[in-house]
């Protein structure tokens, strides 16, 4: 496990030179915040991270319902009894298993390893706007139909989940990309990726954290050709 810290956010990289996972503590006053919760085996490396911060974990919060992204989430709960668990509303049905599309939704199947076996029900159902601590809960759906990212208010890093990546070039998520192509193939609906990519950009963070990648200083010029770049393609089509 690699870490890496830059204002109050602490990614925690697993699997970082082949198939980098992503999670992230965000520090608080009162205690930490996770953000995600990695593969099933990502709960030792989580709490001794935590434990090395000396704060707990009183907060889990998911951007959305992958197993890449909930897969330590039965165990943490365990271990962290107190911490509250959100996650939208919508991707909380993701979270079931249940794959069923909303009315008015784009009848696009659901891509990616949906989880089937999480027996945590979540304690908080996001919308957007939203407060977790200091993250402002921003609705970005594209990867899934209930993605979310979270603004730190203090120094606008923003957390998008697979809203981008930065593994093998920066992205929105549904732009193919050869040297990792794994958050395009597991997109949902690659229009509403662009509009949620176009929203975020407008934030203007000063730090982007993804779940796949490197944390991105100063990261508007490569959003917003990243953005530039699926346009261009959907304009070829």
């Amino acid at each position: 496990m690699r870490v890496v810290q830059v204002q109050h956010i602490v990614q925690l990289t697993f699997l970082p030179r082949l198939f980098p996972v992503n999670c992230y503590l965000v520090q608080e006053k009162e205690g930490l915040t996770l953000i995600d919760a990695g593969l099933p085996y990502s709960a030792d490396g989580i709490e001794k991270a935590a434990a090395r911060m000396g704060q707990p974990i009183i907060r889990i919060v998911l951007t959305h319902a992958h197993e890449d992204h909930v897969g330590a989430l039965d165990r943490l709960k365990e271990r962290y009894s107190d911490a509250q668990v959100f996650i939208s509303g919508r991707d909380a049905r993701l979270l079931k298993g249940d794959v069923s599309m909303d009315a008015g939704e784009p009848d696009t199947p659901i891509r990616g390893s949906v989880p089937k076996n999480i027996r945590t029900q979540p304690d908080v159902l996001l919308e957007e706007g939203d407060h977790v601590g200091s993250l402002q809960a921003i609705s970005a759906p594209g990867h899934t139909p209930g993605s979310m990212a979270f603004l730190d208010t203090r120094t606008r890093a923003l957390v998008a989940g697979d809203a981008f990546q930065i593994r093998g070039g920066v992205a929105v998520s549904g732009q193919f990309k050869p040297w990792f192509p794994f958050p395009a193939l597991a997109t949902w609906n690659k229009e509403i990726s662009l509009e949620s990519a176009k929203k975020l950009a407008g934030f203007k963070p000063s730090l982007l954290a993804v779940g796949h990648g490197n944390l991105l200083e100063h990261p508007q010029d490569a959003l917003e050709r990243a953005i530039q770049e699926m346009e261009r393609q959907f304009m070829k089509k």
